[in-house]
């Protein structure tokens, strides 16, 4: 027997591994949604559950490898290979009957079809969501002794006062921006002559001993204010918008979800991408589950749609709290 004929085909290999890459991005789904709920399901907790959250994910070791490899390949290779299949795949239900017939129970064969649908419309959003909170509203940074500040540019509204105290965050218009320049260029101008100080007692060990440290102290100082302000204009604010200052990258990612899901258009764009990833991932998990072998008979088929059904409306109600909540309920003032 030519041991040729033995080798799997390149077409299963791919499938199954975009079959395992999906669940992975469920898993993910899962904590992603679970986190985001937390800024908006517990009333009057000002989201602490989400700042918890967040800073304990961006401070885990090797972040960026973690996300590359468990989060953005899978997510690649998932879509490359989605693609493919939404493009010649054929729908198999909103046809004529004339033109042919389900291969499956009609119900499921709307659902095969659901499911390329939303794989487009996740393609996009991801794309857009990805762009948005990682990059352009990413927050930036400055260093203040011993701390990370970050930097987060929102749309100011009056519910940012009652929230400053609560949340611990500083804010600053653009009039405030300009006074903190004009302390900076205070402060600068005073560098050279702290630079000529030190030349002057360099020879002087024991003068140098008292006022270098002290001198260098002010030049650390003044390091921090060029850093801080540069966190200040790292964005260019308009006229209706402010700069929130906080020590926690939850607190400065809690802010930026609170001000996207300000505007009902773009609330209604996130809850369309919301209910087409809840059911693009768990009609996908239902799929794995019997491409996998791990339910075999049809009752037991149908008792993990169930299940699945059940956990699509479960992730989909966080999913939607977070995005008509986390304003609208939990954090307008």
């Amino acid at each position: 027997m030519d041991p040729r004929q033995n080798n799997l085909p390149k077409e299963f290999i791919l499938s199954r591994l975009h079959s395992l890459t999906g669940l992975l991005i469920v898993i993910f789904l899962f904590e992603h949604l679970l986190t985001n709920s937390q800024a908006a399901l517990f009333f009057g907790d000002d989201g602490v559950g989400f700042v918890r959250m967040v800073n304990f994910i961006h401070d885990l070791p090797y972040l960026q490898v973690v996300e590359i490899t468990f989060i953005g390949v899978p997510i690649l290779y998932h879509a490359v290979i989605g693609i493919q299949k939404a493009i010649y795949g054929r729908s198999n239900a909103f046809g004529s009957k004339e033109s042919y017939k389900p291969h499956l129970p009609y119900n499921r064969s709307r659902a095969y079809t659901f499911q390329r649908w939303t794989a487009w419309i996740l393609l996009i959003g991801i794309i857009l969501h990805v762009a948005n909170f990682r990059f352009y509203l990413y927050p930036a940074e400055a260093k203040e002794g011993n701390k990370r500040l970050f930097f987060t540019r929102v749309y100011f509204d009056k519910g940012l006062y009652s929230l400053q105290d609560r949340l611990g965050f500083s804010i600053l218009n653009e009039e405030a921006i300009v006074e903190y320049k004009s302390q900076l260029d205070r402060e600068m101008s005073q560098e050279a002559l702290v630079d000529q100080r030190l030349k002057e007692i360099e020879g002087d060990q024991k003068t140098y001993n008292l006022e270098a440290l002290e001198l260098g102290k002010q030049k650390g100082r003044l390091t921090e204010m060029q850093d801080y302000y540069a966190g200040l204009t790292h964005r260019k604010i308009e006229a209706d918008q402010v700069i929130l200052v906080t020590d926690s990258f939850g607190t400065s990612q809690l802010m930026n979800v609170r001000d996207v899901f300000k505007s009902p258009i773009k609330a209604i764009l996130y809850t369309i991408f919301v209910l087409a990833a809840v059911f693009h991932g768990f009609n996908g998990l239902w799929a794995f589950t019997i491409t996998w072998g791990l339910v075999v008979k049809q009752v037991s088929q149908r008792r993990m749609l169930k299940v699945c059904v059940g956990l699509m409306f479960l992730l989909g109600f966080m999913g939607l709290s977070a995005v008509w909540g986390t304003y609208w309920i939990n954090l307008r003032s």
